[in-house]
């Protein structure tokens, strides 16, 4: 729930601070048109980090930190949501760095890795819950990290997508831990609740998975599945051989 109270007071922070045209490229963007096919809306071009404060309540002056992951860094964004949260506290620092992701494949070959799912993570297949398949990983991994590049950065990726899904097919799971975690939200604009859950724990996958683990890597900052604005979708990936 920490991510739903963070992105809505970021939104309406936002809607003072930004025009009409900012706040919408910002907070609402839509596709016009234009983009990858198939997206009616386009992902937002943050994430939130913020489950470190998960179940915390804090009194008038205290201070807490909020982070958060941006990937449209041509323009303005930073300004505005930096104004946009001084808007909603009293904001004493602003720190930031940039990160760079390569996603060509590592030098050592790796066998064997885990892959925490740090916050409620919601991954599906045809419509079905795929829990921590690691093709639909992969998969989801792959698309969001294309769709990132393609709206504000370089451009989609230029790789086999087929055979990337082929060749992820044939990674075993090995172990897992994984529990249901059940969030709810309520929208501010019509009082509906909807489910942002999902899975939580680990899932130890073999295989050749040389190839893979780059993308993983991005997915660290970018998310994957459903919900990521909020903070869903946070994994870490460790590789063990």
């Amino acid at each position: 729930m920490a991510g739903n109270i963070v992105r809505g007071a970021l939104g309406k922070g936002l809607h003072e601070v930004a025009s009409a045209e900012d706040y919408a490229r910002i907070f609402e963007p839509e596709s016009a048109g234009v983009g990858p096919s198939g997206l009616s809306d386009w992902p937002r071009p943050f994430v939130l980090r913020v489950a470190q404060l998960e179940g915390l309540s804090f009194q008038a002056r205290e201070r807490f930190c909020v982070g958060l992951n941006l990937f449209d860094t041509r323009g303005l964004a930073l300004e505005h949501l930096t104004k946009a949260f001084a808007h909603w506290a009293d904001l004493i620092s602003v720190e930031h760095e940039s990160v760079t992701v390569d996603l060509s494949l590592h030098t050592a070959p790796v066998s064997r890795i885990r892959v925490a799912f740090q916050t409620p993570t919601e991954l599906k297949a045809n419509g079905q819950d795929a829990k921590a398949q690691f093709s639909v990983l992969l998969a989801r991994a792959r698309d969001r990290v294309s769709t990132l590049r393609s709206l504000y950065g370089t451009g989609p990726l230029e790789i086999d997508f087929s055979g990337l899904a082929e060749r992820a097919r044939a990674v075993k799971t090995v172990r897992s831990g994984l529990r249901d975690v059940e969030v709810e939200r309520r929208s501010s604009r019509n009082g509906q609740r909807h489910g942002i859950g999902g899975f939580m724990g680990f899932a130890e996958y073999e295989g050749d998975l040389t190839e893979f683990v780059p993308y993983l890597e991005a997915a660290h900052w970018t998310g994957v599945g459903r919900h990521c604005t909020w903070g869903n979708g946070q994994i870490a990936t460790e590789v063990l051989g």
